[in-house]
């Protein structure tokens, strides 16, 4: 099967600080890839060198085959930063007219409402970015990367700042784009929708990786009624 994303020794250094250091993985369609460790694990430096956010050191990466840099690994790609990356002075709808523009969208409108009756934006429709709080920031930052149909999707901590009923609706949302092919690279804390969601788990630790596998192989490793977080804290500990 031809993977969707292609990671090969990839290194991120700052200066003498390996921020990450040397790994390979693969996401291919139709699963959706747990990415977990410790804080300044390297978790989000890997999402954002990927999406071409910062500048790798050494290393190959591949999104559908292309360059990551290349302009159509970029129109296949989304990414949920972990801080919401809005414009203050757009209103909601002004969002979803920009990405249509920016990625030449056509007959976008339903589609965009029906997400946003979903997430719960419909009467924000009309307001500033600014005046929105944190987890209706969020919101809108995941309805503006799915209108592209992206085949890769990159969500670092999406979970942060929203209510139950829109985590519950993202968590949604990630189960479809892995029934319609697409991969789904996911780093959060909350290792039980790791558990839960994930297909296979990467655990990072000091910029390397030092385990991956099914969520199969880490229950059978955990042993009766382990959990992704008991093997969690033994590899990293």
């Amino acid at each position: 099967m031809e993977h969707l994303l292609s990671v090969k020794g990839l290194r991120k250094y700052y200066s003498k600080v390996k921020a990450v250091d040397g790994i390979s993985f693969e996401l291919y369609p139709g699963e959706v890839v747990g990415l977990i460790g410790p804080n300044g694990a390297g978790k989000s430096t890997t999402l954002k060198t990927i999406m071409g956010l910062l500048r790798k050191t050494e290393g190959e990466i591949r999104v559908c085959g292309y360059d990551h840099r290349d302009v159509q690994a970029r129109m296949r790609i989304a990414y949920i930063p972990e801080t919401p990356d809005i414009y203050p002075i757009l209103t909601v709808w002004e969002h979803m007219k920009f990405i249509a523009l920016a990625y030449n969208l056509h007959n976008w409108e339903s589609e965009a409402l029906k997400y946003m009756e979903a997430y719960d934006l419909l009467d924000k429709k009309d307001e500033l970015g600014a005046s929105l709080s944190k987890g209706m920031q969020q919101k809108l930052m995941v309805i503006c990367s799915l209108l592209h149909h992206p085949e890769l999707m990159l969500f670092d901590e999406p979970f942060i700042g929203l209510d139950p009923k829109a985590m519950r609706e993202l968590k949604d949302t990630i189960r479809r784009l892995r029934d319609e092919g697409k991969a789904v690279l996911l780093s959060t804390h909350m290792l039980d929708s790791v558990q839960n969601l994930a297909d296979r788990v990467l655990i990072l630790k000091a910029g390397k990786l030092i385990y991956q596998g099914t969520i199969g192989e880490i229950m059978e490793k955990a042993g009766p009624g382990g959990t992704l977080e008991d093997l969690f804290l033994e590899v990293t500990k």
